[in-house]
């Protein structure tokens, strides 16, 4: 008779990176997702960062089922670049900021559960957009952690951001603090950078004219002097000596 060892298969955990739910309620919450994901990503481009849109955060090792998929989060000392899903124990770094685009239908999601979960996770802030103002006081609530509690941001500032908020329409506008200078969005980069090249174009224009002007100045003067030169040689011809001509 043989004898047979048990083995001892250990399956690996599936983390899903998608729930087939639709990424935002309304254009407009897409839209101020897009554009929130985008000036920021702009923003930290150089920086030890990453910044992911409407991704499974997975928060607890070994339980796929606790997970929650903020509409933008900011995560600094990690990586920069896209990821399917985050997951903190991999990563070794919880969100910084995270931004959830709310409406009337999310608002106890949103303020109660996403708010008491990142507060519990050490998410430094936390920003509710309403784009459509259904329900948040002139559009935007931002929280502050302060010890392990989350306090009313007042000042409209995020501090790990080193940004200044306000509301522009259905969109949050980003200001650089040291500079004042505002974060464009896709549409406004597309402009200024036309602008730039029409500018661009107008002083390659006016130098090629200049570059013109000079050359025909150049070609003047040596008209005029082969005339000059034309004009002694006859007079030598005449025996006359052009340098006694005043």
């Amino acid at each position: 008779m043989t004898a047979t060892l048990p083995v001892s298969v250990e399956s690996e955990i599936f983390y899903p990176s998608a729930d087939g739910q639709p990424v935002a309620e309304t254009y407009d919450h897409f839209y101020a997702l897009l554009t929130t994901l985008e000036v920021l990503k702009q923003y930290l481009a150089n920086r030890q960062a990453t910044v992911l849109g409407n991704q499974f955060l997975y928060y607890a090792q070994g339980f796929p089922k606790l997970r929650v998929a903020p509409d933008v989060m900011v995560i600094f000392d990690v990586a920069p670049g896209g990821r399917d899903n985050y997951k903190i124990w991999d990563e070794g770094q919880v969100p910084t900021v995270i931004f959830e685009m709310t409406s009337f239908g999310t608002k106890g999601q949103d303020e109660i559960f996403k708010k008491t979960l990142y507060e519990q996770l050490g998410v430094k802030e936390y920003w509710l957009f309403d784009p459509k103002g259904e329900w948040v006081e002139q559009q935007l609530r931002g929280y502050r952690l302060r010890g392990e509690i989350y306090e009313p941001i007042q000042d409209g500032r995020s501090e790990p951001l080193q940004l200044h908020l306000v509301v522009e329409g259905r969109l949050i506008g980003f200001y650089r603090e040291d500079t004042g200078e505002k974060l464009l969005i896709p549409n406004e980069l597309a402009e200024a950078l036309g602008q730039e090249v029409l500018a661009r174009q107008q002083a390659e224009k006016l130098v090629e004219q200049e570059r013109q002007r000079a050359e025909q100045e150049r070609q003047r003067a040596e008209q005029a002097e082969l005339q000059i030169e034309q004009l002694k040689a006859r007079l030598r011809s005449l025996n006359v000596d052009p340098d006694t001509i005043q």
